[in-house]
């Protein structure tokens, strides 16, 4: 039997989308069939609903069947753990990157009850790039899947506790005349746990263009992780880049075990990634690279996938169709700090304030990583920061039990 799920639906499909989203986010392996190229697949999807052609129709390994299925169905068919073991603890962690990791296994080796909630999987953005090659330790690389399972896989060791596909909603301080007695974490399902410190490392989203056609096109030839969609475009013509930094050239790179030629898109007038890359970019028979150029909008063909993208060049203003059958875009991050509705100062760029500490504005709340202002968005900081922030919360907890 197969081991992977089959996901059947259609590229205009939004539930479809959402359900491949949510899949890639778990670093779930499954086969796409679109069933509009398909005819059995439309069969397949009429027979196992009675004749409706509801979708996504999802078969798993072992023969059972969601049809058109919310994100909560999907997490508990797959067996991700949603629910708090207890009410309360020492340590909460909003996000599950390589800083919030980190963070909760120092605390945990100090005997703190910590409890990690992760609105997607396990790993972060760490989780889903293809291959480190300047991570400490590991002169040969390392996948990106392979280093967040053997953090995880650590913090499981002490006794961290983690869920995934929930999110911290909201925070409070509890209401106590004799000072700071803690925060009440409300949950995205609706459960309150309690926590002596929250840990805020959220971190950060990759930025969308903004360019016309780029909404109703996410999914459908339009994405931000190629290790999630890569796959897809294998032995298609085509594929671009929008963005010349680290991550646009290492994802371009990735590409080219599926494609048949990466084209990176910059607007500026170089590569902003590192020279090693931009080496290995310039020499690959299977990419190009245009300079001072960016996206104007994005077409898609009669099927609703993306057949090219407007590209205007920034000197001369001359515009120009680039045939395309999907583009990654890779042009900057946001913090993941919209949630916080004002609890917390953030900076001018939305990220949050902290002082040497990782003290944010209000009592028993820190904050490390990508989300925090100032931090350098690299793997290796980010894995110190969650140590150093482990050793300030440590700090802070003892002076509280002073």
């Amino acid at each position: 039997m197969d081991q992977k799920l089959k996901v059947i639906g259609a590229s205009w499909c939004p539930d479809c989308k959402r359900a491949k989203t949510f899949l890639g986010q778990h670093r779930i392996e499954f086969d796409w069939v679109d069933m509009e190229s398909d005819p059995t697949a439309q069969a397949e999807v009429e027979r196992i609903n009675d004749g409706k052609r509801i979708i996504p129709t999802i078969i798993f390994p072992d023969g059972s069947i969601l049809t058109e299925p919310s994100n909560d169905e999907l997490a508990e068919k797959l067996g991700i753990v949603r629910e708090a073991a207890m009410a309360a603890y020492d340590l909460v962690i909003a996000g599950g990157g390589p800083t919030a990791l980190t963070t909760a296994i120092y605390a945990a080796r100090e005997n703190l009850k910590v409890l990690i909630v992760e609105k997607s999987s396990v790993g972060g953005q760490a989780g889903v790039t293809e291959r480190f090659d300047n991570y400490p330790g590991f002169p040969d690389g390392i996948g990106g899947a392979e280093l967040a399972g053997r953090f995880e896989q650590q913090a499981r060791k002490y006794g961290v506790e983690i869920l995934q596909a929930v999110s911290v909603d909201s925070f409070k301080e509890i209401d106590n005349s004799a000072g700071y007695a803690g925060l009440d974490i409300a949950l995205s399902t609706g459960a309150v746990v309690q926590a002596r410190v929250l840990l805020i490392a959220t971190g950060s989203t990759y930025r969308r263009t903004g360019a016309q056609g780029e909404d109703d096109l996410i999914g459908a030839g339009i994405h931000f992780c190629a290790t999630c969609d890569g796959p897809f475009y294998k032995g298609v013509d085509e594929v671009v880049v929008l963005g010349g930094g680290n991550s646009g050239l290492e994802e371009g790179l990735f590409l080219t075990q599926f494609a048949n030629h990466v084209t990176v898109v910059e607007r500026g007038s170089e590569l902003r990634g590192s020279k090693l890359l931009q080496e290995k970019v310039f020499n690959h028979p299977k990419m190009s690279v245009r300079l001072n150029e960016a996206v104007q909008s994005f077409s898609a063909n009669e099927k609703g996938q993306l057949q090219a993208v407007e590209l205007e060049n920034l000197i001369t203003s001359v515009r120009s169709t680039h045939a395309a059958n999907g583009a990654f875009v890779f042009i900057g991050l946001d913090p993941n700090t919209d949630w916080l509705n004002g609890a917390v100062a953030l900076d001018e760029r939305k990220f949050v304030a902290t002082d040497q500490m990782f003290n944010t504005s209000a009592p028993g709340v820190f904050a490390a990583g990508d989300v925090r202002g100032g931090s350098t968005k690299q793997l290796a900081s980010a894995v110190g920061e969650g140590a150093a922030a482990a050793i300030a919360i440590r700090y802070f907890l003892d002076k509280l039990e002073r």
